[in-house]
């Protein structure tokens, strides 16, 4: 009898735990950086440890086998990895503001939608399958928005993951308010509250963004048309069919902004409390390390051995100093580095990235701005020094600095002694570390939590259906949505007004004079 009540409970418990319904969702993430698969990842990974049935297109599949989770085609090897051969060069030039929407739109963008052109992903969208069919479909945006279109070929809900703040061509997709007038766009490096001229700034670089993408975007109307048929939907129509799309950002780091109920912030979705462990010779090490110790990553792509040999020399320098505090750094091969390695370093391949930033002994985190290495020092409240290289980074770091839990160091003014100072203030000033902690504490301060909040809403749409969260908005034109139509007439109502009145005005003074004419002549005659 008691065996029989456990067993009872235990099958209420788990239909309490278990999703009301299974679904089966298709994945498909073409652009291969790792540092976005890692946000990527953990979705499908949760949506799948939840009972839906996963069906991923990737360069990462998986090394060890998920129950629900399928790497139904993988990409693997396609085309070249973007981990740990990131020039310093390529990533200063060929990723500079200039070139980065473009490189995005090409290279990231229309180039990764022949991918399409692989075997098992032609006869994936010619034959889907119906053993059950597809419920709902995630694509990452970045360059390829070519891919939204499966939502329409397979009749289903499309949800979106942008790994950054959202870009600017994401916002008209599902019609979210995008003012420059007070939201810095990720590509601005602007924050916080805006001058005239930084308005003007804002503005016009906005647009030009806009224009320069959908200019070098034009072309996957005919990947489109190419890989899903001649009756495919264009371009603009799949981009506004997207039904959700989740934002790796979250007000209490990146401000305060508007959005409509089908743009949902999940920043910092891809940090896993519990983090895989450190390789035992680091952590004897880290935790020998009585005096402190500081971490220095650029990242999964750019390689450090990469940069300019004055630029490395200036840094060995700069950490000789610190000692004895010492320094873990993140390189790639360590034996393409510029000879002269303080004593007080550590170099690594690769490190288990929240372990080392968890570490009761750090004291700061040198990093390249990059969005999920940010998030999680946030995550852990540890403060940060930071060098820019392209994209988003620069505005990133300008948030941590304007909340007081960094510093600045340019790229173009890497030099000994700017290190010097940042380390100085940043290991000096128990005001940096505060300020962290606080952050922290507002960044994990939600009602629930990122990953819990994601698989909600994209178990909601599939629920729902793909217009359930569409805004009127996407269905009206730029000017129409900024009232221009509406301020037009009400411009020429009034200059009609005003017409009207000096006719009026021109009769009435004519009657005026007219009468006043009469009344002369009567007065002569009568005399």
């Amino acid at each position: 009898m008691l065996l029989l009540s456990v067993f009872s409970t235990l099958l209420v418990v788990l239909s309490i735990a278990s999703p009301r319904e299974a679904y089966r969702i298709l994945a498909v993430f073409p652009f291969n950086g790792l540092s976005h698969y890692a946000m990527l990842g953990r979705l499908t990974e949760e949506l799948a440890a939840r009972g839906h049935r996963v069906d991923v297109v990737s360069h990462y599949p998986l090394k060890k086998p998920r129950p629900n989770y399928n790497d139904i085609v993988s990409l693997a090897g396609t085309i070249p990895f973007l981990n740990n051969n990131m020039t310093y060069e390529f990533g200063t030039k060929e990723l500079a503001d200039d070139n980065l929407v473009h490189t995005i739109a090409t290279t990231f963008g229309g180039d990764l939608c022949d991918l399409m052109d692989l075997p098992k992903f032609r006869e994936l969208i010619k034959n889907p399958p119906q053993d059950p069919p597809y419920d709902a479909v995630i694509v990452e945006i970045f360059g390829s928005t070519c891919y939204l279109a499966l939502g329409q070929h397979l009749k289903v809900p499309v949800v979106a993951v942008v790994t950054s703040p959202i870009w600017p061509w994401a916002n008209d997709m599902v019609g979210n308010p995008d003012n420059p007038a007070y939201i810095p766009h990720v590509f601005s490096g602007l924050s916080g509250q805006l001058n005239f001229w930084q308005r003007l700034q804002n503005a016009l670089s906005l647009w030009g963004v806009k224009l320069t993408f959908a200019h070098y975007t034009a072309n996957q109307n005919d990947k489109i048309k190419k890989y899903f048929g001649p009756r495919a939907p264009s371009l603009d129509e799949v981009q506004r069919d997207v039904s959700l799309i989740l934002v790796n950002s979250h007000h209490s780091f990146n401000g305060i902004r508007p959005f409509t109920p089908a743009v949902v912030e999940v920043g910092g979705m891809h940090v896993r409390e519990n983090a895989t462990p450190l390789q035992k010779d680091l952590q004897k090490w880290l935790d020998d390390s009585t005096d402190g110790f500081v971490f220095m990553s650029f990242g999964s792509m750019l390689k450090l051995e990469s940069f300019p040999r004055e630029k490395l020399l200036a840094i060995y320098s700069s950490l000789a100093k610190l000692a004895p505090i010492r320094v873990i750094v993140k390189v790639a091969n360590a034996t393409e580095l510029a000879p002269g390695l303080p004593s007080n370093v550590f170099t690594v391949p690769w490190v288990p990235q929240m372990a080392v930033l968890q570490h009761k002994n750090i004291r700061a985190f040198v990093t390249h701005g990059g969005l999920m290495g940010i998030m999680e020092a946030i995550h852990c409240g540890v403060p940060m020094i930071g060098v820019a290289m392209f994209g988003d980074q620069a505005q990133n770091i300008e948030l941590c600095v304007k909340n007081n839990m960094a510093v600045s160091v340019s790229r173009d003014e890497l030099t000994e002694k700017n290190l010097d100072a940042a380390f100085n203030a940043v290991l000096r000033d128990s005001s940096y570390m505060k300020a962290a902690k606080e952050m922290s504490a507002k960044f994990r301060d939600r009602p629930l939590s990122a990953i819990d909040t994601a698989i909600f809403w994209v178990e909601y749409v599939t629920r729902n259906g793909r217009t359930s969260l569409r805004s009127p908005a996407v269905d009206l034109t730029w000017w129409q949505v900024a009232l221009l139509d509406v301020y037009g007439v009400l411009l020429l109502a009034v200059v009609l007004a005003l017409y009207m009145l000096k006719v009026i005005a021109k009769k009435a003074v004519r009657v005026v004079i007219g009468s006043d004419r009469k009344m002369k002549l009567r007065t002569k005659k009568k005399e």
